[in-house]
């Protein structure tokens, strides 16, 4: 009885080589992943070190890495820093006319209005808005205009009109008993929604 046993073969799992056991190519797999993560955290840890850092010698790699950073929200720029840091506060509200004149008022988020856990959550809203108000990005504005109508949606007076209004006020250095400076409205996007781009 004992040799019968012996005489068994072990079924080797789908994939497994001779001589192999399933442990061993567990571990390769496993060993594999864990070398695939290194790599990638690494790779981004020097991606952001070089668009981070302000050396002129970097500028080519910068270029070619931008596009991928601007999309996973990696970037980061240096205008709160010296040597000329940001000299104004800036905030962005939408107002949704309906087709019966009602106004909505949205008001994106604003860091300092928020807790902790919401700061850490809507940080990219912050980095959203900083560069959204500029020129070079005014293809993105019939898109938001859009998706803040969709939200507003009421089927009974649908929104017909955005604006989109971006308010600044000066940052004085040093603190004083001054008080704050009335923040200047902008308006950088006003248009008609399409009829029916919200069905």
């Amino acid at each position: 009885m004992n040799e019968a046993k012996g005489n068994r073969r072990k079924k080797r799992a789908p994939g497994q080589t001779k001589g192999q056991t399933r442990q061993e190519k567990t571990y390769e797999v496993g060993g594999f992943r864990r070398g695939a993560i290194s790599v990638f955290i690494l790779l981004h840890l020097l991606v952001i070190t070089v668009v981070a850092v302000p050396l002129k010698a970097f500028a080519g790699v910068k270029e070619l890495v931008m596009p991928y950073m601007r999309w996973s929200g990696l970037f980061q720029s240096w205008d709160m820093f010296g040597p000329d840091p940001v000299k104004v506060n800036a905030y962005v509200k939408a107002v949704v006319i309906s087709r019966d004149r009602h106004m909505q008022v949205w008001s994106f988020p604003k860091m300092e209005d928020l807790g902790l856990g919401e700061r850490f959550r809507k940080e990219r809203y912050r980095k959203f808005l900083e560069v959204l108000p500029q020129p070079q990005y005014a293809p993105l504005w019939p898109g938001v205009a859009s998706h803040l109508a969709r939200s507003l949606y009421n089927p009974a007076d649908p929104p017909d009109k955005v604006l989109l209004i971006e308010f600044q006020s000066d940052i004085h250095p040093g603190a004083d008993d001054s008080p704050e400076p009335v923040a200047r409205p902008n308006v950088f996007y006003e248009d008609y929604l399409p009829p029916g781009e919200l069905r």
